[in-house]
């Protein structure tokens, strides 16, 4: 098999993994954030913070 044969193939699969974890780092910048409103809430006190779980959504699915 000619290598010129797989790039097309190996460039979709690589733009792929890159849009996928582009994904994956976003939902961990947004879980991050909202753990550190979180403990930074705690620290002073607390205060009355949204539940977590009413935050998540389970039917939402990343590609």
């Amino acid at each position: 098999m000619d290598d010129r044969d797989k790039t097309p193939k190996d460039t979709e699969t690589v733009l792929m993994a890159l849009d996928q974890i582009s994904q994956t780092i976003d939902v961990m910048t947004s879980v991050v954030g909202r753990l550190r409103t979180y403990m930074q809430q705690e620290a002073t006190g607390g205060g009355k913070t949204p539940d977590l779980q009413e935050e998540m959504h389970p039917d939402r699915v990343l590609h």
